[in-house]
């Protein structure tokens, strides 16, 4: 690692709330990709390479299986397997030719990024170059849009990252609460030179996640506010097309469903990307991010011009780089773009960039000290491989956590009577907690998630409510049925980690039902629940905020928070026990049942 790690910074076009970036990059030498000789019109052929959903991954590396990543599927991921993509697509098309983008969610996802915002924060004076920014600067980024994830850790880490960064971070959509002008660039530009005919002008408009203002509503309530992709798109690309933009490309953090994840809470769309495409004329092609998908090409017609807008989404993580190709021609006296086509480039094909892992190995090092750190001693393997269908231990412990961290939390203020319950999910079907020495990467198997703890007090009604929405996400099987683990969950879409289990009362949740009449036998302390009682309920503040769409929680009294992690909580617990025992945490709270009979 180059010990001038000041050599990586640059200062940020924005310097504050309400700045849009104006601009255009230096143009590359001329001659590139022109044309089919005198007589015929000039051409142009550009390609936009894009990533998304990279949370943080630069090594192909699992920290927190300690060890090179694996799936079933043979996958490698890491930015320094898409710095050699990257490299590729340049020599066979000419750098001077090419534009590189990200569409959101850079600086949270792994342990690398959590210790660089957490344990060795970059905000601290004097403090370090964020992984991230060092690894997309060496690469060469363009420009990138926010995500949803980079507001996690507040506005001062993601000022601090954007500082950092040799490339604007761009979200027409993130604007200034108070006087709605946009509080980071909406678009970044750039004019690309052809011998003999005018530049190429390509314009990038960054749209970000509206869900922001639930998720991060801590953070950004009061400060920031984030309008909807398709208001804010058709504001912006015809302003981006009377600059003389050419081509003009949208970078999404949105998926492409058209659906949200958090109800009717908002009035914008979370996944939009397609309804953009659909419904803002002027748009090329659209880098799709946020859902976590891999779309190769998806063409959507616009409503107004009957174009087809070219969407494309590699896989999260650096596991896929998307190409956009560009043809342009040079027709009465402007560029017109003929054809553009989507495709992949797969990181499993490539090695890593030796660039880039030597450039970040002294930091890899670090966090992988860091996570095997042993923090206590397990007196049982604890798995979440059946936590989707039967109540498990291991998820048990995540609530005893929240639990005893409220109660102490609470304790001398007016609502230190109420019985404190809790809520988690199981986010991860495949980590375990081994018997021996805990270590606090098994403990972050566990809590994937940079997620704090809330309290908010809720009635037995409004519980028994937030339990029947939850147990949505199982697929109805009528009693005596086969029963198939892996055809059980997820009904309609609802991923593991929009299912909870709610400790300190005991039900049933009967799959043989229709949706909405499932929880049975409900009952707290022995007794049938009390409709009117009320109790505090430790969530996290994805869900307080309304992540999920759950009845009731977000609009629930809030009596308390904090913005220690979760899975530091958890970590302190074991730490502070010295010995895990699921004696001292587990308890048998639900059971699948159909018509009376338990499934397993």
């Amino acid at each position: 690692m180059p010990l001038n790690r000041r050599k990586f910074l640059k200062r940020s076009a924005v310097t504050g709330a309400g700045v849009a970036l104006t601009g255009t990059a230096a143009a590359p030498a001329a001659g590139a990709a022109e044309g089919r000789g005198r007589r015929g019109p000039k051409r142009y052929a550009l390609t936009v390479m894009g990533t998304t959903d990279l949370h943080g991954h630069v090594f192909n590396w699992d920290y927190f299986k300690d060890a090179e990543y694996s799936d079933a599927q043979g996958n490698a991921q890491g930015l320094a397997r898409v710095s050699t993509l990257v490299d590729q697509v340049r020599a066979e098309k000419g750098r001077q030719n090419t534009l590189l983008l990200d569409a959101g969610d850079t600086i949270q996802g792994t342990p690398l990024t959590y210790y660089y915002a957490k344990v060795d924060p970059i905000t601290a004076e004097g403090g370090p170059v964020h992984p991230m920014a060092q690894a997309m600067n060496a690469i060469g980024y363009d420009a990138v849009a926010l995500g949803n994830h980079e507001f996690n850790y507040g506005i001062e880490t993601l000022r601090k990252f954007e500082e950092q960064c040799r490339f604007p971070l761009l979200g027409a959509n993130a604007v200034d609460a108070k006087t709605l002008k946009p509080a980071f660039p909406p678009y970044f530009m750039k004019s690309f030179r052809v011998k003999g005919a005018p530049p190429v002008k390509v314009a990038v408009l960054g749209l970000t996640n509206p869900g922001i203002a639930i998720w991060d509503k801590a953070y950004v309530q009061g400060k920031l506010a984030f309008p909807g992709l398709e208001e804010q798109a058709a504001k912006w690309v015809p302003k981006l097309r009377s600059m003389g933009a050419d081509v003009v490309v949208v970078s999404a953090h949105s998926g492409t469903s058209g659906t949200s994840s958090y109800g009717d809470q908002l009035p914008y769309v979370e996944n939009a990307a397609a309804n953009v495409a659909r419904q803002v004329p002027g748009i090329d092609a659209i880098l799709v991010g946020h859902a976590h998908a891999e779309i190769e090409e998806l063409r959507v017609v616009n409503e107004r011009t009957g174009k087809a807008v070219v969407l494309s989404e590699p896989l999260c993580y650096a596991e896929r780089l998307t190409l956009f190709d560009f043809d342009l021609v040079f027709e009465r006296g402007r560029w017109r773009v003929e054809s553009v086509k989507a495709s992949l480039r797969d990181a499993r094909t490539v090695a890593d960039d030796p660039r880039i892992t030597e450039l970040l190995a002294d930091e890899h090092q670090k966090v992988v000290a860091y996570v095997n750190q042993v923090v206590g001693t397990a007196t049982a393997t604890l798995t979440t491989a059946e936590a989707r269908y039967k109540d498990a231990p291991i998820i048990d412990l995540i609530n005893k956590v929240q639990e005893d961290v409220v109660r102490q939390a609470l304790a001398g203020t007016p609502y230190a009577s109420l019985p404190v319950l809790s809520q988690a999910s199981p986010f991860s079907r495949t980590s375990q907690i081994p018997a021996g020495e805990v270590t606090i990467r098994d403990l972050s198997s566990l809590y994937v998630y940079d997620n704090t703890l809330v309290a908010k007090v809720m009635t037995g009604a409004q519980l028994r409510a937030y339990l029947e929405y939850s147990a949505e996400y199982f697929v109805r099987t009528a009693a005596g049925a086969p029963v198939d683990v892996a055809k059980l969950t997820n009904a309609n879409g609802r991923p593991d980690y929009n299912y909870d289990y709610v400790s300190g009362l005991r039900y049933d949740i009967d799959i043989a039902q229709p949706a909405g009449s499932r929880i049975r036998n409900l009952t707290f302390g022995g007794a049938p629940l009390d409709d009117a009682q009320e109790f505090v309920l430790a969530v996290n503040n994805y869900r307080a905020n309304g992540g999920g769409a759950f009845p009731h929680v977000a609009s629930a009294k809030e009596v308390w928070s904090e913005s220690t992690e979760i899975r530091t909580r958890i970590a302190e617990w074991v730490t502070a026990k010295g010995v895990l025992d699921p004696a001292d945490f587990a308890s048998a709270d639900w059971r699948l049942t159909r018509e009376g009979t338990p499934v397993f």
